[in-house]
């Protein structure tokens, strides 16, 4: 061999090694949790066989003509086993793998039932086998591609990451070999064998980089969710304070979260958790209190406004909403509080005098 055909070879076998080892430990070692690892298992098993074989067969022509008939007897499972990985990742528990063990056993009776034709019609056989596997592998593929748009609409969040990469390597192999098959582009099956190690670890780097990214949102989530440390907390809460006494924030009826954060110089984030975890109040309820603190201020005072005005005043767009907030935190109505008022009010009007 050429030191180019060694590096095709090279990389197609690797290719096949790797996808073979895989399918073994999805099927016979790792312990079955999902359906859909068995078939994603059983599709990288055919498919690395099948491509192994492709690889002895472009090197080593003279191996007997039964060993790319299995090759291909093993591909005719991969568009099934592609259907139904689909089906089973959106399914997951409602999937009913009864009914796929009856398909399967269908499939196999019908795949013997060919493979018996040979001895009646050697000929005819060998023209047509290679048509009817990869008639049937184009049946499925198609099947899957439909299967996958209909349960991504039903179901709009996906089960798992891996779904879509696989169906579009199973097609970029699918087209590939079909292509090949078909002679429309004059390329040796070997080339295939290379489309596939390509796919292969293209998926690992694309997975394992969905991974990484997984990984470090969980991480950002981690330590955006961490609370603010008690010293820091205290001196927020001191300049907060300062700030709202000072300009009277919470009088502006529009006051938001993002306003009050720029004003602290400091992110709204870290201004929510502030309020919710270190002083265990919403935005609304710490700026509701300081408006009506407001309000019973200038009722005790003896202000002459009326009870819908005192509301404007201290920052309420609404009557309704003063009348709600103040019963909430006072456990009264505005009017009751400022009757009960009225006697000290008095006192202090007469002192005055």
């Amino acid at each position: 061999m050429t030191f180019g055909q060694q590096l095709l070879f090279f990389f197609s076998a690797v290719g096949a090694f790797n996808g073979l080892l895989l399918g073994i430990y999805l099927l016979f070692v790792k312990k079955l949790k999902y359906v859909a690892d068995f078939f994603l298992g059983l599709i990288l098993l055919t498919l690395s066989i099948r491509v192994g074989i492709s690889v002895c067969m472009y090197f080593y022509p003279d191996l007997p003509r039964i060993i790319p008939h299995l090759g291909l007897s093993l591909l005719f499972f991969t568009g099934p086993a592609l259907y139904y990985y689909i089906k089973a990742s959106f399914l997951e528990e409602q999937f009913v793998l009864k009914n796929c063990r009856k398909s399967f056993g269908i499939l196999t009776l019908i795949l013997g039932v060919v493979g018996l034709l040979y001895l009646f019609f050697p000929i005819t056989w060998d023209s047509y086998f290679g048509s009817f596997i990869y008639s049937v592998w184009t049946v499925f593929v198609l099947l899957s591609v439909y299967e996958y748009y209909i349960l991504s609409q039903k179901y709009s969040k996906k089960p798992n990451q891996f779904i879509l990469p696989v169906l579009v390597s199973n097609v970029i192999i699918f087209l590939t070999y079909q292509l090949i098959a078909t002679g429309w582009i004059q390329i040796y099956c070997a080339g295939g064998s290379l489309v596939f190690s390509f796919v292969l670890y293209a998926n690992f780097l694309i997975l394992f980089n969905k991974k990484d990214q997984s990984t470090e949102a969980k991480e950002l989530n981690r330590y955006s969710n961490k609370k603010i440390s008690t010293e820091q907390a205290e001196s927020f809460v001191s300049k907060l304070e300062r700030l709202m006494d000072s300009e009277e924030l919470y009088k502006n009826p529009n006051l938001k979260l993002n306003d009050l954060a720029m004003k602290m110089h400091i992110s709204s984030h870290q201004l929510s958790q502030l309020l919710n975890d270190n002083l265990e109040k919403s935005f609304s309820t710490y700026i509701n209190e300081y408006r009506i603190n407001e309000a019973c201020d200038i009722i005790e005072n003896g202000s002459f406004l009326k009870i819908e005005e005192i509301g404007y005043e201290v920052g309420f767009n609404s009557k309704s909403t003063f009348f709600s907030t103040f019963k909430k935190i006072k456990n009264t109505t505005p009017l009751l509080y400022r009757q009960s008022q009225m006697p000290s009010v008095r006192e202090l009007q007469g002192s005055n005098l």
